[in-house]
């Protein structure tokens, strides 16, 4: 199974590892590696997660504040969004 990051995952990937590293850089990497490690497990495994607030999505809790939220279509599993458990998700319209 393929794995794909869009681009609103990918920024906020990014964005929880510069606010980390602003304060301890080695925490930043350990995080994101958590990140990529749960990707993996997840293209492995791809109903590790609970059935998420979207629907068709999946929801995989990757740390106390991370959720991964994903979908499978076809044969990739696409990360959709890296939520921070204090965001409101879905956002609202």
């Amino acid at each position: 199974m393929r794995l794909l990051w869009t681009r609103e995952a990918v920024r906020a990937r990014e964005a929880i590892y510069d606010h980390i590293e602003a304060g301890d850089p080695a925490a930043a990497l350990a995080m994101d590696t958590l990140f990529s490690a749960a990707a993996a497990r997840l293209r492995k495994h791809p109903q590790l997660g609970r059935n998420g607030r979207l629907p068709g999505s999946r929801e995989l809790v990757v740390h106390p504040h991370y959720v991964l939220v994903y979908d499978i279509r076809d044969d990739a599993l696409r990360i959709l969004h890296l939520l921070h458990t204090s965001r409101q998700w879905p956002p609202e319209r």
